[in-house]
């Protein structure tokens, strides 16, 4: 690997690992204000979901998926198809909301109200799947608009 490319691919996954952090704590923050509704509390009795626990985990899986939406934005940013980082960010995190639609309706089907309970976790997730994309587009955005000041 010549230096340039160590260089480009050090560049890569110090960025990815800055937005990792600050989505994480967004995802998780979302999360925590969805956790307060009541509809929450009814979603996590129906599938035997510790609170606490839950509150940790979340921030353990925003930050999986943070991470893996910002190299994936960074990696294939000129493959993506829109016009600014933000939008391009956007549609990574929708691809991640069906991914977790479908873990959900695989956790939900072991219940008698499966299609009720992907709906509420799908309801409760897009709030954190869309702060999560918002804030990386908006991270990546940044960075292009101060790179190209300088």
């Amino acid at each position: 690997m010549s230096k340039g490319n160590q260089q480009r691919s050090y560049d890569l996954r110090n960025k990815a690992m800055k937005m990792t952090v600050v989505g994480g704590l967004v995802f998780w923050a979302a999360n925590f204000a969805t956790s307060l509704t009541p509809l929450a509390a009814e979603y996590r009795a129906a599938l035997s979901i510790s609170y606490l626990p839950m509150i940790a985990e979340s921030l353990l899986g925003g930050m999986i998926v943070s991470y893996c939406l910002s190299y994936l934005l960074l990696q294939f940013y000129d493959k993506i198809p829109a016009r600014n980082a933000i939008y391009k960010s956007m549609m990574l995190s929708l691809v991640a909301l069906a991914i977790a639609s479908i873990m959900m309706y695989i956790a939900a089907s072991r219940t008698s109200e499966t299609l009720s309970l992907l709906l509420i976790g799908a309801v409760l997730n897009v709030p954190r799947f869309l702060a999560l994309g918002l804030v990386i587009g908006y991270f990546v955005k940044k960075e292009a608009e101060m790179k190209a000041s300088v």
